[in-house]
């Protein structure tokens, strides 16, 4: 079966190469190229899984990074090494890249503050009143920073598709299979009803199954977007937690649209 994927949880290569520094507390003027590499490649593994439009991109800047890699694990030659180590200084592989991340990440920066100072700017005008009974509940949960973001998911589920390998292979039929992606997201809130609300990321996704691993994945995306679950974790590397949000335990199974 043939289908197209497109997700705009996902920002691009630079944003999930500042993701993984930004995960293991590495200095962006002095990367270890070899190790991010490695994280790098295990989500561009993932995004091959999902088969996304934006992918080839990706693949550009993994390209990129074992350029760089391969560079300075070059041996040094014997000679002069006061003009060796000006020259490394002088020519270093990373920098090109350092500087483009800097200058992605002060954008960012830049985009945030234009975005509070857009939410400020909205306070100033009168707005109708609205019944904020609804707000009350849940106000302790949206003002919680979850600390999980698309790329996090997708580490997770790289790290799920690896171990269900390991299990057992992925299987893959040749009869056409119709997942919904619709269909997807009641099963998972149903699992999640049946849970108590909450349960590991991993025991959502109960089949081995290549298509339905991928929208079983994409359904949780479109569930955190429309606010229906949120995803925790308590610190890096441990499992993430999704749980379904109190107000929204009553959705029916014609609910999605």
């Amino acid at each position: 079966m043939s289908y197209e994927v497109k997700v705009e949880a996902f920002e691009g290569p630079l944003d999930l190469l500042l993701h993984l520094i930004h995960r293991l507390e590495i200095d962006i003027y002095d990367i270890p190229v070899s190790q991010i590499t490695t994280q790098y490649m295990e989500h561009i593994r993932a995004l091959q899984v999902l088969e996304l439009n934006e992918a080839s991109e990706y693949l550009v800047m993994a390209a990129t990074l074992l350029a760089i890699k391969s560079k300075m694990l070059l041996p040094v030659h014997e000679g002069d090494i006061d003009d060796i180590e000006y020259e490394y200084e002088e020519q270093d592989p990373r920098e090109e890249l350092v500087s483009r991340l800097v200058e992605y990440r002060r954008y960012k920066e830049a985009s945030i503050k234009l975005k509070d100072l857009e939410s400020n700017r909205s306070a100033i005008y009168t707005k109708a009143p609205m019944d904020l009974s609804a707000l009350q509940n849940s106000a302790a949960v949206e003002n919680i920073d979850l600390e999980v973001n698309a790329y996090d998911m997708l580490g997770a589920f790289q790290k799920m598709l690896r171990r269900k390998q390991l299990k057992a292979p992925l299987s893959a039929r040749i009869a056409r299979q119709e997942v919904s992606i619709k269909d997807q997201m009641t099963s998972i809130v149903n699992r999640l009803k049946i849970a108590k609300g909450r349960t590991t990321f991993t025991d959502l996704f109960p089949s081995n199954d290549k298509t339905v691993l991928v929208v079983s994945f994409l359904s949780v995306l479109e569930l955190m977007k429309r606010q229906v679950v949120q995803v925790e974790q308590e610190k890096n590397f441990t499992d993430l937690m999704v749980e379904l949000k109190k107000e929204t335990w009553e959705y029916e199974d014609d609910s999605f649209e």
